[in-house]
Formats: structure tokens, C-alpha cells, sequence
């Protein structure tokens, strides 16, 4: 969310900055070239006011050549040849001054002639019609092959006699655009920069409460459900999300305290009428005469099955209660002794017990509680798996965790019951003629969060169940709370 937020966020500072620098960055350059076409019509009209008055042909005359100059004024066209040559030399700027035949006045490079096409020969034609140049087409960095022509119309008399002709190259006036478009450039990368920290710091300002509750969320998710959301600045309308999360939090907690204080009620005072009950179906067992040894059993048997129920509900009432802190704890031996207590049940069945792991396997764990875990998971196992087969259990060391994997050669579960699998009360309907309450697995999934473990489950190539026990070691005692 951070980086979605952060690139809506520099994405439209992006398009703001553009929207500035685009259009700054075309005025620059028109204006630079602007002045650049000011100055050649400045020096065209100065250029056309030293042209010499005598023999300079009018509109309606003939011209062949060029015409006869006055004695007077061969000086003024020897020093106009000689600044129009000046001229070039110094700006590097081609000009001419023409009749309106275009034959030459005063050129610079002597080769110069009047264009017959393109920019060149249309300013010479608008000066003719005695108007002067308009702005030519923008010259830009990337088109080194443009040229400015200006012309000036000559004008004696209210007709136009000559024209003054400059052709600039553009080098020059590009390299002040592109000196120019750099600092503008310059202006909005600082700009850019300055708008990703505040992005940045306001993006942290934002999501800071969402982070807090995104994490409160996953421990309550987890089991944690002492987790709150601490005031952590952010908009007032998140602020005001925080306080609606705890109250929320504070009623979920208060509600399944109140569930649970009802289960382990209920079944506290079911287990003693139920007790005398029992007692009272022995004492009648005694005085029914033979024959109804078959309805008797039926009893007792569905009697110590809700006896059974009523323990695991009490067990898991008592998990949920619970609050252990998680020690050290070398899971290996404690795997061990939990295969020494589950021996003789196994041998009575006929199923080998087997386990691989190293010596020493120190997690993060209620001794307790994994334990008891650990003995639903055994229980399960032992009750699945045909006689003749084996459950094996594996403690692996990993990189951030202890791993307790106990796996069975039972029928095993379809992709859709392993969803389900641990849910309370849930009992695959293939397996319902099993002896069992659908309580074990949740039990001991309860509690492993408890003490800050997890419980999954995957199959078993080809038949069986396999059902991990997780918790962090010792130097990752949070392996489980991000």
C-alpha cells in the first residue's frame, strides 16, 4: 500500500512538474530566439539607412545591372562594403543588401546570393511587399539544419528600393535554449526530489495507524488477543479507526470470555449428573435379568462417549484460557518422553513408533502445552493408522523455527477436508465409525498459539496424514508475529 500510495502520489507531481516545465521550457526558447530576430531587424533597418540615396533605382524604373553610383557616393558604398564584411566576420551572420532585381549591393561571403526557396526567399519577397519579417519557424536544440532570415524593406519615397537580407545560423541561439532548458531541468529534478521526501514522510504519516493495525489484526488473528492499537498520530479519521478497532477488540475478547467461561461451565456441571447417571445405568445393569447385555453396552458406551466430549471440551475451554510464556525448551528430549508414554498404546494396536532428529532442538515453547499438543497429535496418529503400519516423528532444526512432524499411514484427507482438518467438531465423513470427538486437533492448534507456535497439516505420499508442530527458537522468539 505504501508503494502504490507513494507512486500515485509522485506520479502526479510528475504531471504537475510537467505541465510547469513544458510550457516554461517552449517560452524560453521562443523568447530567446525572439531577441535573437530583434537584433537582425535592428541591424537590417541600420544597415538599410547608410545605403545611399543616389542611384538607387525607384519601383517603376528599369533596372539592367547595377546602376551608375553619384561621385558622392562611392565613399558611402566602399564603407558599406566594408562594415557589411566586418559584419559577417564578427557574427558569422551571411547578409546582403539587394535591389529589387536581386542583384547585389553589398554582400557578405561574396558568394551569397538571394535564396529561391525556403525561409530565405519568402522574407525577401514579404520585404518586397514592403512588410518586414515575421517571426520565423522555432529553431530547437534538436534541429541543427535551421536558419533565421530576416529581411528589411528599403523604402524611398514610399517605395521599396532594396532589401536588407540576414540569414543567422542557429548554433548560437540553440546553445543558450539548451543552457537555459538545463536549469530549468535542474529546477524541477530539485523540485522532484524535494516532493519524493515529502511524499515519503507524508505516506509514513498516513500509514503509521494502518501498520499498528495491521499488526494488531494479525495477532488477534493469531490467538494474541491482548493485542491493541496504540495511538500512533495519522489523520483523525484513522485515529478514530484505532479507538473503533479496541472497542471492537475489547467486545470480541469479552464475548468469547463469556463463550468460553460458558463451555467450561456447562461442562464442568454436566460431568457429575452424568457421572451419577452412569453410576445409576451399573446399579440397573445388576437387577436386568440376561438377555439385555446388548442394550446395556449400547448405554455405557455412548455414556462414556459424552464423558469423553464434556473432557475435551473442558481441555479446550482451559487451552483457550490459557496464557503461558514460552521458554527454552529442547523439544528433542521432550519428544522422547512423549514417545515412551505413547509405547504401549501403540504396541497394543500393533503400530511401530519411530522418530529421527538430532540430540538437541531448542524452541521457543510451553513445555506444557506443546506437550499436551504433541499428545492429540499422537492420539490422532495412533487412531488412524492401520495395525501392522507405523507413525513416524521427525524434529527438524530450520532457520528461523523447530519443527515437530508427525506423520501416519492412515487413509489421509482430500484436498478439501485438509481446509477443514482442525476446525472444532469436524470429523471427515469417511471417518465418522471412528472413535473420536472432532476436539483433538483444535486442542492441540490452541494450544500451540498459546504459546506462540502453529499447526498445519499436509498428505502423505501414498496414504497418511502429516501434522506439524512449529515454534521459533530461541533467537527468533517473533518468527510467528509478522
Amino acid at each position: 500500500m505504501r508503494t502504490r500510495l507513494l507512486g500515485i502520489l509522485l506520479s502526479l507531481m510528475a504531471c504537475v512538474l510537467a505541465a510547469l516545465g513544458v510550457p516554461l521550457a517552449a517560452a524560453v526558447a521562443a523568447a530567446e530566439q525572439s531577441r535573437v530576430v530583434v537584433d537582425r531587424i535592428d541591424d537590417a533597418a541600420r544597415f538599410a539607412q547608410d545605403l545611399p540615396t543616389q542611384g538607387v533605382p525607384t519601383a517603376g524604373a528599369a533596372v539592367k545591372g547595377q546602376p551608375e553610383p553619384a561621385p558622392g557616393d562611392v565613399s558611402r558604398r566602399n564603407a558599406l562594403h566594408a562594415e557589411v564584411a566586418r559584419y559577417h566576420e564578427l557574427y558569422g551572420v551571411r547578409i546582403g543588401l539587394f535591389y529589387r532585381d536581386g542583384s547585389a549591393i553589398a554582400i557578405a561571403p561574396e558568394n551569397w546570393r538571394v535564396p529561391t526557396e525556403g525561409p530565405g526567399a519568402q522574407a525577401f519577397q514579404e520585404a518586397l511587399a514592403g512588410r518586414r519579417s515575421h517571426n520565423p519557424r522555432q529553431a530547437w536544440p534538436w534541429t541543427p539544419d535551421r536558419t533565421l532570415a530576416v529581411a528589411a524593406p528599403v523604402v524611398r519615397d514610399g517605395d521599396v528600393v532594396a532589401v536588407v537580407l540576414t540569414d543567422s545560423p542557429t548554433g548560437p541561439l540553440r546553445a543558450r535554449v539548451l543552457h537555459r532548458w538545463l536549469f530549468i531541468g535542474a529546477g524541477e529534478a530539485a523540485a522532484m526530489i524535494v516532493a519524493v521526501l515529502l511524499a515519503t514522510r507524508l505516506t509514513e504519516w498516513v500509514l503509521r495507524p494502518v501498520r499498528t493495525l495491521d499488526r494488531a489484526t494479525h495477532d488477534i488473528a493469531t490467538g494474541r488477543m491482548n493485542a491493541r492499537v496504540a495511538p500512533a498520530g495519522g489523520p483523525p479519521e484513522l485515529q478514530r479507526l484505532a479507538g473503533s478497532f479496541n472497542d471492537m477488540a475489547d467486545h470480541v475478547v469479552q464475548a468469547l470470555d463469556q463463550q468460553r467461561a460458558f463451555v467450561a461451565d456447562a461442562s464442568h456441571q454436566l460431568r457429575n449428573p452424568l457421572a451419577a447417571l452412569l453410576l445409576r445405568v451399573e446399579l440397573l445393569g445388576l437387577e436386568l435379568p440376561e438377555g439385555h447385555d446388548a442394550e446395556l453396552g449400547g448405554v455405557r458406551e455412548e455414556g462414556t462417549r459424552l464423558a469423553r466430549v464434556l473432557d475435551d471440551l473442558l481441555g479446550l475451554a482451559t487451552a483457550e484460557h490459557a496464557r503461558p510464556e514460552p521458554e527454552p525448551t529442547d523439544l528433542a528430549a521432550l519428544v522422547l518422553a512423549r514417545l515412551d508414554a505413547w509405547r504401549p498404546v501403540a504396541d497394543q494396536r500393533g503400530v511401530a513408533l519411530g522418530w529421527e532428529g538430532p540430540p538437541l532442538a531448542l524452541g521457543m515453547a510451553d513445555p506444557i502445552g506443546f506437550g499436551s499438543a504433541l499428545d492429540a497429535v499422537l492420539d490422532n496418529a495412533l487412531k488412524f493408522t492401520p495395525s501392522g503400519s507405523g507413525v513416524r516423528l521427525l524434529v527438524a532444526v530450520r532457520r528461523h523455527e523447530v519443527a515437530v512432524t508427525v506423520s501416519d499411514a492412515g487413509p489421509g484427507l482430500t484436498e478439501e477436508e485438509l481446509a477443514r482438518v482442525g476446525d472444532r467438531f469436524w470429523r471427515s465423513p469417511r471417518h465418522q465409525n471412528v472413535d473420536g470427538s472432532g476436539l483433538g486437533l483444535s486442542i492441540a492448534r490452541t494450544l500451540l498459539l498459546a504459546g506462540g507456535g502453529e499447526l498445519s497439516f499436509a498428505p502423505v505420499e501414498p496414504t497418511g496424514l502429516a501434522v506439524t508442530l512449529a515454534v521459533p527458537r530461541p533467537d527468533r522468539p517473533d518468527r510467528f508475529r509478522s
